[in-house]
């Protein structure tokens, strides 16, 4: 079998991303053959080589992918030494040792996915890519038009700005708002962060869609594997790499045309030209294809 690179195959055996696995390595944790690992490349063969991770041998696991409707207090985390109840920690009969797909506060609840396939939960979590991100959020007070328009446009955070979000109001009266809003990036406490700008207070935020998959009909607290068309739909999305947009394409304009100052928008002016001529003052205006020539 060809050689690869230890990274890759780490992940690919359910240790984190290509990134964390590569930490690994310089933390020298790493073995191939009984020689530690320290540096990087390096090009194994799993079927003739010897690895292992902390002392333990590695053995390359089938890809799995799961959904948990995470409820509130619990931790995105792969180790927590205060002993605090982590998602990986609900996901009970489940053998293979995987990780969360980005990572929820712990007191955000909804949609999280599991899975031990590190490259495309790397992909997934890729502002490159830009998947969908769509909360439920219960703030305190009712939300002006101009507040909502205002966290549409971009709020201006320690980082820089926010890239423009989708929201819909769900309710609204003098004690509370629920609101819809769809992220294209994954800040660290955005939605909190952007409210408590416009100065509204956040009581509860749900994530229930990420891309077109939702957490419809799986209860709090409970998980399932993806079925193999939302698979394939997730490996679609980083499929497809997001290009800069289009410009609309318009000829340049010849030299000597334009429009005039104070004229309509809209199709270029011919300008005059002048004849040659013993009389410089007198000017005679062509019509515009004669002008075009």
């Amino acid at each position: 079998m060809a050689k690869q690179r230890i990274q890759k195959l780490l992940a690919a055996a359910g240790f984190g991303s290509r990134r964390a696995c590569e930490e690994m390595v310089l933390e020298r944790r790493v073995c191939v053959n009984g020689e530690r690992l320290s540096t990087l490349p390096a090009l194994v063969d799993p079927e003739t080589d010897s690895i292992t991770i902390d002392g333990r041998p590695i053995k390359a696991q089938g890809h799995v992918y799961f959904m948990l409707n995470k409820p509130s207090g619990v931790f995105c985390t792969h180790n927590d030494p205060d002993g605090r109840t982590r998602a990986v920690d609900l996901l009970v009969g489940v053998r293979e040792r995987v990780y969360p797909v980005g990572r929820l506060e712990a007191e955000t609840m909804g949609l999280l996915l599991l899975t031990n396939d590190g490259e495309l939960a790397q992909q997934l979590t890729h502002p490159r890519f830009g998947v969908q991100k769509t909360y439920r959020v219960e703030v305190a007070g009712m939300t002006s038009e101009n507040v909502l328009n205002k966290l549409r446009s971009g709020v201006w955070l320690s980082e820089g700005r926010t890239a423009p979000a989708n929201i819909e109001v769900i309710h609204a009266n003098r004690n509370r708002s629920i609101l819809e809003i769809t992220l294209r990036e994954s800040r660290n406490r955005e939605i909190r962060r952007m409210l408590a700008k416009m100065g509204h207070n956040v009581r509860r935020i749900v994530r229930v869609r990420m891309g077109r998959l939702t957490i419809s009909r799986l209860p709090l607290g409970a998980f399932r594997p993806l079925t193999a068309d939302e698979v394939k739909y997730l490996r679609s999305i980083v499929a497809k790499t997001p290009s800069a947009p289009e410009k609309s394409w318009r000829p340049a304009p010849r030299k000597g045309t334009g429009p005039r100052r104070g004229a309509p928008k809209g199709r270029p002016i011919a300008r005059a030209k002048t004849p040659r001529s013993s009389s410089p003052s007198r000017r005679i205006i062509l019509p515009e294809s004669k002008a075009r020539g």
